[in-house]
């Protein structure tokens, strides 16, 4: 496959969505009857974040439905972080009861917009995350010479021309990470056979996605919870330590790649448990 030097398009925010009459989502209820007997314990939202899929949370769901915790993972769609935060936000709104919401990488950024306006949204979980500021975006919230450290970059991703409404013209650019240096890049505890299926069945980020600014994000009044990924080489840990400290959550650390859902779950899952339980608190 040729690669491409990708170039940030002009960006338009798209009307489209919000003449939309919106579509009313199932409810954690109706989707599932445990969610009837699980008490008092929050639904705890999974949003998963580029180059990935809900899939990478199968390990966490499943302990943490045994537990009791009712559990959804909706698909991030990757298009623009303002088309996606409201797609997200609108099942947040169908899901009666507590909630603690959980991003992984850009699935951090989405999070951060989408919990605006949602007031039972109790606490934010950040894995491996971007965590931005008002008017930030991915591309600008960690200058690399500030924070060097990532392999994400010309020599290692795949661009290809793709339609988004949500982009100048409605045309737009989808980026890969080059199933060669997935692994590398994403994935380098994950076994070789796991990291190759899993770069085989990414779902590409849009550039409007990476380049369209954060709005006033929810981490300023919903307490927070951070996983440092320490051998990150998507995100730099040095940039997730700042992004973390600036939002005052409550972090932790793991000596993990970026797909930490995948390799270390059990870190995952101790750290939605404390976001969990402190709820009763």
């Amino acid at each position: 496959m040729h690669k491409q030097r990708w170039k940030r398009p002009v960006l338009i925010l798209s009307t489209a969505l919000a003449a939309m009459a919106p579509i009313t989502a199932v409810t954690t209820a109706q989707a599932s009857p445990a969610a009837h007997a699980t008490g008092p314990k929050p639904t705890i939202v999974f949003v998963h974040g580029a180059f990935a899929d809900a899939s990478g949370f199968n390990a966490e769901i499943s302990s943490l439905r045994r537990l009791g915790y009712p559990v959804i993972a909706p698909p991030d769609q990757l298009r623009s972080l303002t088309g996606d935060a409201d797609y997200i936000r609108s099942v947040l709104t169908t899901i009666p009861g507590p909630i603690v919401l959980v991003g992984h990488s850009y699935g951090g950024a989405v999070i951060s917009n989408a919990a605006r306006g949602v007031p039972n949204v109790k606490a934010l979980v950040y894995l491996g995350a971007y965590v931005p500021d008002e008017g930030e975006s991915l591309a600008t919230v960690l200058p690399p010479a500030r924070f060097p450290g990532s392999l994400l970059g010309p020599a290692t991703l795949i661009v290809r021309p793709a339609p988004n409404p949500y982009a100048t013209g409605g045309q737009d650019a989808d980026v890969y990470i080059d199933p060669a240096d997935f692994r590398a890049v994403f994935a380098a505890d994950v076994p070789a056979e796991t990291a190759a299926e899993m770069a085989t069945t990414q779902r590409p980020l849009s550039a409007t996605a990476q380049t369209q600014p954060s709005g006033d994000p929810a981490w300023k009044t919903i307490p927070s919870w951070d996983l440092i990924t320490l051998d990150d080489k998507a995100i730099p840990p040095a940039g997730q330590k700042y992004m973390a400290a600036r939002a005052k959550a409550h972090i932790e650390t793991v000596r993990s790649s970026h797909a930490v859902m995948v390799s270390h779950p059990a870190a995952v899952i101790r750290i939605i448990l404390d976001a969990a339980r402190s709820l009763s608190r």
